[in-house]
């Protein structure tokens, strides 16, 4: 299973590298022509000149929270758009909230070339699992593996009895959707004695992968690989595979983009191997994002992967740079636990924790109340709900017990089981 979409794949590196650095002044020029907001952030800029890393690394780097504040100011897209390219495309508001757009052409966001490493073929019959409604996460997979020649069955998030059903019926072969989400479809079926043994391999993102869980469906006959994904820059980072068909080490970042490791908190490249802010640079002319900061944590590995790909490796997802957390693949921001307090005066200080239960991640709002109040909980549950879109619980706690820590949301997952 170790043979490779195209050429790209394995072209000698400094030939990429030359690819990408001489289209990137070009690029540049036409997205400070057609986009006035990612002019403004980028004035002075003089595109020719931004053609090495170097170059590159003098520009700002553009964090997830300034865009959401340009798009506040200027809505919807805060002046980063082409407008010209808007018509016949699909745009979509993930958590914050932020607005995308889906680029021109076959496969915008890169998709095709994860599901190809994770041994996925045309014929396939994909269940897609990710959401439909108002992100972009399911159209991201399946405009790949629909380039890729296979049939996907647009099944989305929730309602667990009536996909498992459908998956009976139409038996696909693919899984598409978070990790732990695939649990519960097979958990289903055995309990209602459905077959879902069609589903043979899976593409997951959204979410950790735990060791145990990729143990699991190995032991149920389903091999699972990860691509590292944004709604902004599509699949950067994929799992490969060695000839057996087994997971390599790291995930190999996906043709068409520039990746950079910075320095949190800085727009300095790191070394090689030393663990830093994954910032990306992706060719939307529709969406044009120069140095867009993912706020996940990273490092390269030295040396190409033993799979023949010769572009980088992402060691994966080594946490955050700021404390965007995300919850059953659905990114939770500081701001939205302000929305929350706002909503609540009897509340003093709040702290969101994220953990594990069992397979599920799991969401607990510990808040501290006012001098003299006292904070309903449902309420507030209830709010959490309507800001965040996920359901989580809420616990009181005692007046100064929350750590002081500066720590709005702690994620408190093991990632090493």
């Amino acid at each position: 299973m170790s043979d490779h979409f195209d050429k790209l794949e394995t072209r000698p590196p400094r030939d990429r590298h030359v690819a990408l650095y001489s289209r990137l002044p070009h690029f540049l020029d036409n997205a400070l022509r057609t986009a006035p907001g990612l002019a403004a952030h980028l004035a002075g800029t003089d595109p020719p000149g931004v053609n090495s890393p170097a170059a590159l690394a003098e520009l700002p780097i553009l964090h997830k929270a300034d865009l959401l504040e340009r798009q506040h100011r200027d809505p919807p897209f805060g002046g980063f758009a082409n407008a010209a390219l808007l018509a016949g495309a699909r745009v979509f508001q993930s958590p914050g909230p932020i607005w995308e757009i889906q680029g021109p052409g076959p496969d915008p966001w890169g998709a095709a070339r994860a599901f190809f490493a994770a041994g996925v073929r045309a014929g396939d019959i994909v269940h897609n699992a990710f959401a439909y409604h108002m992100t972009p996460g399911a159209f991201i997979l399946e405009e790949g593996a629909r380039m890729l020649g296979c049939t996907v069955f647009a099944a989305g998030a929730g309602n667990t009895e009536i996909q498992v059903e459908a998956a009976a019926q139409l038996r696909p072969t693919v899984y598409a959707g978070t990790p732990d989400f695939l649990k519960a479809l097979l958990d289903k079926a055995a309990e209602t004695g459905r077959d879902l043994t069609s589903i043979r391999r899976a593409l997951v993102s959204g979410g950790a992968l735990f060791p145990s869980l990729r143990a699991e469906y190995q032991s149920r006959g389903v091999s699972v690989f990860q691509c590292y994904a944004t709604a902004e820059c599509g699949v950067i980072a994929y799992e490969t595979t060695d000839a057996e068909g087994n997971s390599l080490p790291g995930m190999v970042v996906n043709e068409n983009l520039i990746v950079e490791i910075v320095r949190p908190g800085t727009g300095d490249p790191v070394a090689d191997g030393e663990v830093g802010e994954v910032v990306v640079t992706p060719f939307n002319p529709a969406y044009p994002l120069i140095r867009l900061a993912t706020g996940d944590l990273s490092a390269f590995i030295d040396g190409p992967s033993p799979c023949g790909r010769t572009n980088k490796r992402l060691k994966g997802w080594m946490g955050r740079a700021d404390q965007r957390t995300k919850v059953k693949g659905m990114f939770v921001d500081p701001k939205q636990v302000a929305d929350v307090l706002r909503r609540h005066g009897e509340i003093a200080r709040a702290r969101l924790v994220v953990s594990r239960d069992g397979d599920r991640d799991v969401m607990t709002l510990r808040v501290e109340s006012a001098i003299g109040a006292t904070p309903d909980a449902k309420a507030v549950e209830a709010s959490l709900r309507d800001v965040t879109r996920l359901g989580g619980s809420v616990e009181i706690v005692a007046p100064g017990s929350l750590p002081n820590d500066g720590k709005v949301i702690a994620d408190e997952r093991d990632y090493s089981k």
